[in-house]
């Protein structure tokens, strides 16, 4: 068994592979990874493992942002401090949701867990066909519909169909509508980013987080970036780093 871990902190990532080895004498880890940037190009270019072990907070984000970046078609299961991501990860390919720390007792029954799906669907072939084209249309997500935000005195709801992007203002997560208005919002972007469907939102770094129809036109910029220009002006040229242009493209042209 081919086994990914995703972990951040390395001494953590070790011990994790020891236990794993202990509990699974055959298996074989096939690579230890401490970012979201490090897994997406992993797993955009080696075949996919057997099974990924994944922490929830990693060096530059929340793994959740994988799965938005690259198809990922491995079972994962989540080892984490903390338990308010549990919901998330079930829609994450997750099999199984391990609060740290770990040891052979809590992996234990993870691995037996994924032998025992992969027994069914083995001889399920059929059934395992149906089922997973229901996940696929249950993992459909359309995402939030509106925000509450406080101005002037007063609430106000945005619809989410007439924002233009989200940014970091002076410290504050922002939202910045077709008519140019800004409300600012409590919420991070992270958590932001994890309410709005992927397909009509990008994350293109940590400042900015724009809709698929705010955007006006896309050009070649230097070191292999993207230049992208919205409808609504923003305070900073957007550039998409190389190592997120074919995600950034794939995104645009998955309608």
């Amino acid at each position: 068994m081919n086994i990914l871990i995703i972990e951040d902190e390395i001494k953590t990532a070790r011990a994790l592979a020891r236990t794993i080895t202990l509990v699974k004498p055959g298996a074989k880890i096939v690579g230890s990874i401490q970012s979201v940037e490090s897994a997406v190009q992993y797993l955009s270019e080696n075949p996919a493992p057997d099974l990924i072990f994944m922490d929830v907070q990693l060096a530059d984000g929340l793994c959740f942002d994988i799965f938005r970046r690259v198809k990922v078609v491995s079972p994962v299961i989540f080892c984490t401090a903390y338990n308010d991501y549990a919901i998330e990860a079930f829609k994450s390919n997750g099999i199984d949701y391990i609060l740290k720390p770990i040891s052979a007792e809590t992996i234990g029954p993870a691995f037996e867990k994924v032998e025992s799906i992969r027994n069914f669907f083995q001889t399920h072939k059929e059934e395992s066909q149906q089922l997973e084209l229901l996940m696929n249309r249950i993992g459909e997500n359309d995402g939030k519909k509106s925000f509450l935000v406080f101005k002037h005195n007063k609430y106000v709801i945005v619809p989410t169909e007439s924002i233009a992007y989200f940014y970091i203002k002076n410290e504050i997560p922002t939202i910045v509508n077709f008519h140019q208005e800004e409300f600012g919002i409590s919420s991070p972007l992270d958590e932001v980013h994890q309410l709005l469907s992927t397909k009509q939102f990008f994350r293109l770094n940590r400042q900015y987080l724009i809709s698929f129809k705010s955007v006006l036109e896309v050009e070649h910029y230097f070191a292999r970036k993207l230049f992208v220009k919205l409808l609504i002006p923003t305070a900073e040229k957007l550039l998409v780093a190389k190592d997120k242009v074919t995600a950034f493209l794939s995104w645009l042209e998955d309608r």
